[in-house]
């Protein structure tokens, strides 16, 4: 057993490539038919975002924000789900990640909140479902409290890291320091190798007694991670696993559903879906009896259906 799925163990028994572009597309609203044919907006301070854009331009619009380390990539089956019953699905690779730029500043919470306020001006969206997996839930929750709702119909976090992943004096119930502490020490040492750890072992559940792994799963999660930068990626670790959200849900004034596998190894249900569900206002709560972290692969066709009952309501 390595070291990352002792680490999973003890959190379970706690819990009980594209080329850059030469330019990218203008930070205007004026410019969303160039963002949507070019693929790449420039985020406030430069950065080209890469941008997926797929399905009827005139169908209710649901925008999907990705989990850590990965990129637009792994919401592929619920994008091509949604788009081929009448919605327009965009998603993008979070700065640092995936075919977007890799700055060395701004990898935090507030900085990707940003990052998808432009991505939605820029391509002129509104009335929009925003759909956060695990870091990409705290993306979500980050652009609510940050800039409101006016562009935002509904909203639904999947396993996600709110309202606080990390064990601290305020949330004393949350994932141990140890566990931090690893990851970064994971990530310097052989990120290559902590990729295929978590992939192999509690992000799909493949760790489990009777479980069947799944080399294309694992090689998927492997080849998304390694096309994000190192940099992007260790400071990343600090934003999922520290940044408190109990603010944020707060002010969600939407339509939210809050769905999590009750056997998420990666980001315990407890004090994370649970509590989140108990913070928003009128939120409803799904949870997936046994389901890993990576409920968008290993329960996909389950979610995918959620989904669309809910944004079709």
């Amino acid at each position: 057993m390595n070291a990352f799925n002792r680490l999973a163990l003890a959190i379970t028994v706690a819990f009980g490539g594209v080329a850059a572009p030469s330019q990218a597309v203008a930070n205007t609203p004026a410019a969303a038919t160039a963002a949507i044919s070019g693929l790449y907006v420039a985020a406030a301070d430069g950065t080209p975002l890469y941008v997926k854009d797929w399905g009827p331009r005139s169908g209710p619009v649901v925008v999907f924000s990705h989990g850590w380390p990965l990129n637009a990539d792994s919401w592929e089956s619920q994008m091509q789900f949604l788009a081929e019953h009448g919605f327009r699905v965009i998603a993008h690779d979070r700065r640092g990640h995936g075919r977007s730029g890799q700055p060395w500043a701004g990898n935090n919470i507030d900085q990707y909140a940003d990052d998808l306020d432009v991505v939605l001006r820029t391509l002129g969206v509104k009335r929009a479902t925003l759909v956060g997996f695990s870091t990409g839930g705290g993306e979500v929750a980050r652009y609510i409290g940050r800039h409101g709702t006016e562009r935002v119909a509904k909203a639904v976090l999947v396993g996600a890291i709110t309202p606080i992943m990390g064990k601290t004096e305020t949330n004393p119930a949350g994932v141990p320091t140890a566990v931090f502490d690893s990851l970064r020490q994971a990530s310097l040492a052989n990120r290559a190798q902590l990729y295929k750890d978590i992939a192999s072992g509690p992000f799909f559940g493949f760790n489990r007694p009777g479980a069947q792994p799944s080399a294309g799963l694992i090689d998927s999660f492997f080849v998304q991670g390694m096309q994000a930068g190192s940099k992007a990626t260790y400071d990343c670790i600090e934003a999922f696993f520290y940044s408190d959200f109990r603010e944020d849900l707060k002010k969600f004034n939407i339509p939210t559903l809050v769905i999590h596998g009750t056997g998420d190894q990666i980001v315990p249900i407890e004090t994370t879906g649970r509590a989140t569900a108990k913070l928003v206002k009128g939120a409803r709560l799904i949870e997936y009896a046994d389901g890993p972290h990576g409920i968008t692969d290993t329960h996909k066709d389950r979610l995918n259906r959620d989904l669309l009952d809910f944004i079709s309501q």
